[in-house]
């Protein structure tokens, strides 16, 4: 039970940072392949989203 609450977790968080990065004013492709990575890396991902990509990743991808 508590495997499935953390990976509830995580496909919210996961979900939340595809919505943000779907906001990014960068060409639809990088945000895509972007996105997918933090989908397909799941908690690594979303911890680097969250703790170096949300600020540095939009001018990095410019």
């Amino acid at each position: 039970m508590i495997g499935f609450i953390i990976w509830v977790i995580g496909v919210v968080l996961a979900v939340k940072a595809v919505l943000e990065i779907m906001r990014w004013p960068v060409d639809g492709v990088k945000k895509l392949l972007v996105a997918i990575i933090i989908l397909l890396t799941s908690w690594i991902g979303i911890c680097v989203y969250y703790f170096w990509g949300r600020e540095n990743l939009p001018q990095i991808l410019k």
